[in-house]
């Protein structure tokens, strides 16, 4: 049995386990730990993967040479060296170093300032430690106020806000953030598994985190392989200490307790002063789990209800309109396409890890209010028993349609949540992924657009095989409520995997006329809407819908998405007392910036500012979108005031 603090002196660690998760410094790491009594089980958590077509950062020195920089900060050592390095890509050293010369240095912290003086540059202003944004903010009050200036700030992966906001409200002129690169997973994930299998079985006493990104990784990862409740239980009963005062926010924010905080914010007082205070620190933390009465719950704080989209999905005032597009992650997206080359449509939708990726970097790259899970609303279609192919000029293939009675037989139950496991997977690495005011919008396909795509097999023009089924009210019956009952089952399993709410996308719906609707389509739809989670916003969405508009009331749908081919306060009075999606026309991102945001605002000023609106494309976004565009109506969107 091992001796107790209260028998005889302690060493440090004792032979504890200590879990981290360092990345570049690893090694130092594990020597750390080792020479203090403990021993290291260390996995690399994250990876700093430089952005590709680093336009911000070309943007940024044009504008630098141009006279309209008056200060930069520089928040990482990596980062700075990264910008150094994409800026020589395309300009001389020479005129590089002429340029900075001009402007005030903030380097955050020491690695920074090593990273400057590799290129000759000194810091203007000094940072002092614990080198956080709030010492950057009190060095500049001091040295160098920021009022009236154009301050640019080189981000860490993910812009701060707390930070920008700051700025601004010392009165900076103009803030322009310059990312350099962003986080990411290590491309060989197993250690990290292997790590948090670990933990989950007990086998570490304590958990030191140096960087906020950290938590994110490591929360995600154990999400990806369903222990992300079972490690939070695991951490909250080991010591865990933070390197400094935005790791140890994060990690509160994560729901996490901080057990210990260094003096000095730097990986060697970190581990020294656990080693010192770990014997102590766990018999609090012990004592602790022993005052938890029985049936007592840990809360994970969230503000993702109080995100703009929900509470404009709850008709809500917002401080801003939130925004988000229709076929978010496309090829218009560099990140996508790049992704996208190295697999077919099918593998990308089918495997998780990339699904998840291109939906968390498109709502990444364009800074929206929600993101939505990449999938595509035929892949319900096998399950289901069709055979389905994407052809890379022809789109969705349906081998087997559906076209007569006796096809009813051959339709199988489906179990959303292991018939389409691989989705919901994709779901959960997607909510472990986004931040956590981030919602997630999950998909499917609406019981008419569907059921028009198994029997025509494909794309089609006068729908004369559906028309010819909607003929026979019997066999229509029988798809339509299979597909709704399977569709229930495929949307509660990715609300029970992480969305927060859900579209129903029902593209073909616009051929039917008003009677055809009322009575082929709306009582499966309000089937569908009332099979579902209660609780979780519904958006509906159609397009040449406006003859419905009467109808679509009584769907239960939450959201009402509207085309770009009806004026949007005309519609608002049509349909009620309901939120509205929508609906700028798409092919207007495919003109120029400037009538970008001449029509962007002419949507926002249909909606009026009126609680209850979401902006959207009025269908999706065309694949030959100049991103530059894409930015304009966000920027747009962002900025306006009613």
């Amino acid at each position: 049995m091992n001796p107790t603090t209260n028998e005889t002196e302690t060493h440090g660690f004792e032979g504890l386990v200590v879990a981290a998760f360092e990345s570049r410094m690893a090694k130092e790491m594990e020597e750390l730990i080792t020479r203090q009594g403990g021993v290291p089980r260390v996995a690399p958590s994250m990876r700093e993967v430089p952005l590709s077509e680093n336009k911000p950062a070309f943007r940024f020195f044009e504008s630098l040479q141009q006279g309209n920089v008056d200060v930069i900060v520089f928040m990482t050592g990596v980062g700075t060296r990264i910008l150094f390095d994409a800026l020589e890509s395309n300009y001389a050293p020479s005129r590089i170093q002429k340029a900075f010369k001009h402007a005030t240095l903030v380097p955050r912290g020491p690695k920074s300032v090593k990273a400057l003086s590799e290129r000759k540059m000194r810091p203007s202003v000094v940072v002092s430690e614990p080198n956080t944004w709030r010492e950057i903010l009190d060095a500049m009050d001091h040295q160098h106020p920021v009022k009236g200036l154009n301050v640019a700030v080189q981000e860490y992966g993910v812009s701060n806000p707390e930070f920008i906001d700051a700025l601004r409200a010392r009165g900076a002129r103009d803030i322009v953030s310059v990312p350099v690169y962003k986080w990411a997973l290590p491309q060989d994930t197993r250690p990290l598994i292997h790590l948090v299998e670990s933990i989950v079985a007990g086998e570490a006493a304590v958990a030191l985190f140096t960087s906020a990104n950290q938590i994110q990784n490591v929360l995600q990862v154990a999400k990806g392989i369903g222990l992300e409740e079972k490690v939070r239980d695991a951490l909250n009963r080991m010591v865990v200490a933070s390197v400094g005062s935005v790791c140890s926010e994060a990690l509160r924010e994560a729901g996490l307790t901080v057990d210990l905080e260094p003096e000095h914010p730097k990986m060697g007082f970190l581990v020294k002063e656990v080693a010192e205070k770990c014997q102590e620190l766990r018999q609090n933390k012990i004592a602790a789990s022993v005052r938890v009465q029985p049936g007592e719950t840990r809360t994970v704080p969230t503000t993702i209800q109080n995100s703009l989209f929900l509470k404009a999905c709850r008709k809500e005032p917002t401080s801003r309109t939130p925004l988000w597009i229709m076929r978010q992650a496309g090829r218009y997206l560099p990140e996508y396409r790049s992704v996208r080359a190295k697999v077919s449509f099918m593998e990308l939708c089918k495997t998780s890890e990339l699904a998840a990726e291109v939906t968390v970097t498109a709502q990444q790259a364009l800074d929206v209010d929600a993101a939505i899970l990449f999938a595509d609303i035929l892949l319900i279609a096998e399950p289901l028993g069709f055979q389905l192919t994407f052809e890379e000029n022809s789109g969705p293939q349906i081998h087997n349609p559906f076209r007569s009675p006796e096809d009813l037989l051959r339709l199988e139950p489906v179990d959303g949540e292991f018939d389409l496991g691989y989705v919901m997977q994709a779901v959960r690495l997607i909510r472990s992924g986004l931040k956590p005011d981030i919602p997630l919008i999950g998909f499917a396909g609406a019981p008419f657009t569907l059921a028009s795509y198994l029997i025509e097999g494909g794309g089609s023009k006068d729908y004369y095989h559906t028309r010819s089924v909607m003929a026979d009210i019997k066999v229509w019956d029988g798809l339509m409520r299979r597909l709704v009952e399977a569709t229930v089952s495929y949307l509660n399993a990715q609300i029970n995997a992480g969305a927060q709410a859900v579209q129903l996308f029902d593209s073909w719906v616009g051929i039917l006329t008003p009677e055809e609707f009322q009575r082929l389509a709306l009582p499966y739809l309000k089937a569908l809407i009332q099979g579902l989670k209660p609780g979780i916003p519904v958006v509906y969405f159609g397009t040449q819908t406006a003859p419905f508009y009467p109808y679509l009331r009584q769907t239960g749908a939450t959201v009402i998405g509207v085309d770009w081919r009806v004026d949007l306060g005309k519609a608002w009075k049509q349909l009620g007392d309901v939120a509205i999606q929508g609906n700028l026309n798409p092919e207007i991102l495919l003109t120029e910036p400037i009538r970008v945001k001449m029509e962007t605002e002419h949507v926002l000023r249909q909606a009026g500012g009126r609680p209850g609106h979401i902006f959207n494309l009025g269908h999706g976004i065309l694949p030959q979108t100049p991103l530059e565009n894409v930015r304009a109506m966000i920027d747009t969107v962002k900025n306006w005031k009613p």
